[in-house]
């Protein structure tokens, strides 16, 4: 180009950003003749995504000039990664500085908040909402039910569901999907009927909702039932999701062979994540015949995941068939498979803390095991003689 102006370079800058280079995009961001509010936002939001966040904020404190864009991509950020204190602590920074929160502000912080669980952050958001009288648009509601039902709060989130005038199809399901996820069942299959006497026509996502609250409730016949008049009613033909969501329901009913049958008819092929839920019903229901027949499948979609042999081998263990067992262990080492420590998260104090097995990274690790092991010492006092605890030793 004989001519470059700062949208030319912001382009490029904002393409390296998407695609996640973040060195190069640095690279350009130095050669830059003219920065502004869009170039300097472009690599906050470019850090942020990378879960750069050290890098993000060194940007932010950087600019020269902060409007409501940065402000909204920082805390965003923050809030995604569920670090809780730095993004409440900007958030409130944001309001002493004057700034008044948008649609877009809004929505972009409470759907981070929605996927991370900071349901804290998400009522300081709610309460400036009412304290400055924002009237609110229906995604604007939208996104704070979202943000409720997501986070567990279903009772604030019912009251914002029954205070939106002006309903659409976003509103019934994101109501419908907090009550699947929470375990609602019977709540979620009113709440679809009334959607339906509302006149309201669902779609693929409304049924992926229901047919979640089904699953989490063990409502067997229902599930079939909804999935069945998926297409003769409504003409959705069933896709993958579906087709998962009616396979768990089945596989946790004990229908297992029908489970199997449902998956052999599917008019795709299923991936590694039907195959999985079919073998977790199997260990659910202690099927070794068709737990083999699943690991089968896997092994070809996958042979590098760790967990579907444990799963197996543990099933054989259970059964006292410590020869294939033994077997199971010998695939796992011969093919380098080694299985990986799962996690557990928990908000405390406004903060996300993850922990997996053993785990000697988090700050307070000795102090945590310390009470694990006074725990178990005073456990051993009481009498327990139908139940044992193991402890974990303190290193």
């Amino acid at each position: 180009m004989p001519e470059r102006d700062a949208v030319s370079w912001n382009s490029i800058l904002d393409g390296y950003a998407k695609a996640g280079k973040m060195d190069e995009a640095f690279e350009l961001f130095e050669r830059m003749p003219q920065r502004n509010v869009v170039s300097w936002s472009t690599l906050v939001s470019g850090y942020s995504k990378v879960g750069d966040m050290g890098m993000a904020r060194m940007m932010f404190d950087r600019m020269p000039f902060k409007n409501l864009v940065p402000w909204t991509i920082i805390i965003s950020g923050y809030a995604q990664k569920g670090i809780a204190k730095e993004a409440i602590m900007l958030y409130d920074q944001m309001e002493r500085d004057g700034l008044k929160l948008d649609n877009g502000a809004i929505i972009s912080i409470l759907a981070a908040c929605a996927e991370s669980g900071l349901i804290a952050l998400g009522k300081k958001v709610h309460d400036s909402i009412e304290r400055n009288r924002f009237k609110c648009s229906t995604p604007v509601l939208n996104a704070l039910l979202d943000m409720y039902a997501k986070c567990g709060g279903l009772e604030e989130a019912y009251r914002v569901f029954d205070g939106i005038a002006r309903k659409d199809l976003v509103s019934w399901n994101s109501m419908l999907q907090g009550l699947a996820m929470h375990g609602h069942g019977e709540k979620a299959l009113q709440l679809f009927s009334r959607m339906e006497k509302a006149g309201f026509r669902p779609d693929k996502v409304t049924f992926i909702g229901v047919l979640c609250a089904c699953t989490h409730s063990g409502f067997v016949e229902e599930g079939l039932d909804v999935f069945h008049r998926m297409e003769k009613e409504y003409g959705i033909v069933p896709e993958v999701e579906h087709y998962g969501c009616m396979i768990d329901l089945l596989g946790r009913g004990g229908r297992l062979r029908e489970a199997f049958r449902l998956v052999y008819s599917m008019p795709m092929e299923p991936n590694a994540v039907i195959w999985g839920t079919l073998l977790g019903a199997c260990r659910m229901h202690n099927d070794i015949e068709l737990a083999e027949k699943a690991l089968d499948q896997l092994v070809k979609l996958d042979p590098s995941d760790p967990g579907n042999f444990s799963i197996v081998s543990n099933m054989y263990a259970a059964a006292g068939d410590w020869e294939n067992m033994a077997n199971m262990r010998l695939q796992m080492r011969s093919r380098g498979v080694q299985k990986t420590s799962g996690a557990s998260s928990i908000e405390v104090d406004d903060e996300v803390h993850e922990f997996t097995v053993f785990d000697r990274v988090h700050p307070y690790s000795s102090d945590i095991y310390g009470m694990i092991n006074r725990l178990g010492e005073d456990l051993k006092q009481v009498d327990t003689s139908s139940t044992s605890i193991s402890v974990l030793p303190l290193e």
